[in-house]
């Protein structure tokens, strides 16, 4: 009777995609403390959000560079997180549907969130110690266009709501464009990995399609210039700031994108040799069973051999005599 088909190739090939329902709640379970500080990062964002920034001393020459006229914003504030968190997810989502790697879903999505939510608190914080007022100040402190300062000091007396003047000390850096450039370039750096964009073949589209992301993030820290909602000291310093937090979050769940196993987080790599160093484990003691067997049933015929020998030389010793 033939022996049944080997399995190993559908085991190796089990754990080279591991799929949702398999691994899903296993991957979750072992970043349980990541996920807690992510609503603890929750948590400071919305407390931060609260505080009164630092009201910078703004005297009357400064008004001159602080008088532009107040327009809306061609990105609102709510299109922020669209930007900066769904289209990133739609990529990942994705990429996880064709490809079902529940490693790469799950990283991804957790590097994408702490790579936004450290920047915001980065930026709130900074914005809320600076205290920058905003191009169009002037008009923020002074509705009705008619200025008010200090005798003594020469500094503002703004007669507008709490709220508007403090809003007005929050122009560096840009939320607008660190937000977008943390989500958006979290996104190029995943792009890049997933397409093999260096991987030195000289395809240029690559290179196009890993820098669609940045340009609308640029697009949108543009915005923010034109509309006088921002210095372009406040965006440039945004666009680093966000830049700089989405490498560090994407290089702590990947490798790099010009790197042989760029193409999966690194705990995936991690989870394929601890499966292959399992199988090594169990192959060599089957190995060492199956070799203990042989021992034993080798030995046990030489027990059984050894009387008939001893019978054999008595009958020949009776024959003789």
């Amino acid at each position: 009777m033939p022996p049944p088909p080997a399995t190993p190739a559908s085991g190796a090939a089990t754990a080279m995609r591991p799929y949702l329902r398999t691994h899903g709640k296993q991957v979750a379970r072992l970043h349980l403390f990541d996920w807690a500080v992510l609503l603890l990062l929750v948590a400071m964002y919305a407390v931060l959000g609260l505080l009164q920034p630092f009201h910078r001393f703004v005297a009357e020459d400064m008004m001159a560079s602080l008088r532009y006229p107040m327009k809306d914003n061609t990105v609102p504030s709510w299109a922020v997180p669209i930007i900066a968190i769904v289209v990133p997810m739609i990529f990942i989502v994705g990429i996880y549907i064709k490809r079902r790697n529940v490693y790469d879903l799950h990283h991804a999505i957790l590097g994408l969130l702490f790579s936004v939510l450290i920047t915001a608190i980065l930026t709130v914080s900074i914005k809320d110690a600076v205290g920058r007022p905003r191009p169009d100040f002037f008009w923020l402190c002074f509705p009705d266009g008619v200025p008010k300062y200090n005798n003594i000091t020469g500094g503002v007396i703004c007669h507008r709501q709490r709220s508007v003047i403090e809003e007005g000390h929050k122009s560096f850096p840009s939320g607008h464009s660190s937000g977008c450039f943390a989500g958006l370039g979290f996104l190029s750096w995943y792009l890049a990995d997933k397409i093999k964009a260096f991987d030195r073949r000289g395809h240029v589209a690559k290179l196009c399609i890993v820098l669609l992301p940045l340009l609308l993030a640029t697009m949108v820290a543009v915005s923010r210039v034109s509309d006088y909602w921002h210095h372009w000291q406040d965006v440039f310093a945004g666009r680093v700031l966000g830049l700089v937090v989405a490498s560090f979050c994407y290089l702590q769940f990947f490798p790099p994108p010009y790197s042989k196993h760029g193409v999966w987080p690194h705990a995936y790599f991690e989870h394929i040799h601890q499966t292959e160093g399992e199988r090594n484990i169990q192959s060599t003691t089957n190995a060492n069973l199956h070799h203990q067997s042989l021992t034993l049933d080798l030995s046990g015929s030489n027990v059984i051999r050894t009387p008939s020998h001893a019978l054999d030389s008595m009958e020949e010793g009776s024959r003789a005599q």
